[in-house]
C-alpha cells in the first residue's frame, strides 16, 4: 500500500507530499524536537534577477515558511495539519550570486492551538544571515 501524507514519516511529509517544496527542490538537512533545518539549492530557474544570479526572494520566503512548519511539526507529539497565521521576515541582505539558501527554525513555544517560531536563513555562514523571521502557526488537531 502506498504511503499517504497521514501515515508518512515527517521528513517525507515535508519534502515529498508538499508540491511547492518538491518543485523548489527543498531538502531536509536535519530535524530535532522543535527544530528543523532545510535547504534550497541554487538553480537557474529559481533566480529572481538574471543580471545578478541571486535566488529569488520568494524562494527564500517559501523556504523559511516551510522550515518554520517543520519546526512546529517536529515539536508536536502527534502529526496534525497546521497553517501559517503570521510570518514576518526581515531581509537583511540579498543572497550571494549562485548560492543556495539554508533556513533553520525553532519552535520555542507550543500551546494547544498555536506554535511560535523563530528562524533565520543564510547562504554561506549562519553567523551572517540574509533574513530572520518570526512566525505563528495554527494547530488543527483532528477529532
Amino acid at each position: 500500500m502506498a504511503e499517504t501524507y497521514d501515515t508518512a514519516a515527517l521528513p517525507d511529509r515535508m519534502t515529498q507530499f508538499v508540491p511547492h517544496a518538491a518543485a523548489l527542490g527543498m531538502e531536509l538537512v536535519s530535524i530535532g524536537k522543535g527544530v528543523g533545518v532545510m535547504r534550497a539549492a541554487w538553480r537557474e530557474e529559481l533566480v529572481g534577477d538574471p543580471e545578478t544570479d541571486v535566488i529569488a526572494g520568494g524562494v527564500v520566503t517559501a523556504l523559511i515558511d516551510h522550515t518554520c512548519g517543520l519546526a512546529v511539526n517536529s515539536a508536536n507529539e502527534t502529526p496534525m495539519p497546521i497553517a501559517t497565521l503570521d510570518l514576518r521576515i526581515d531581509y537583511l541582505r540579498p543572497a550571494k550570486p549562485r548560492s543556495g539558501v539554508t533556513a533553520e527554525a525553532t519552535c520555542y513555544r507550543l500551546t494547544r492551538s498555536i506554535g511560535f517560531v523563530r528562524a533565520q536563513a543564510w547562504d554561506d555562514d549562519p553567523a551572517d544571515p540574509l533574513a530572520t523571521a518570526q512566525a505563528t502557526f495554527m494547530l488543527n488537531p483532528r477529532g
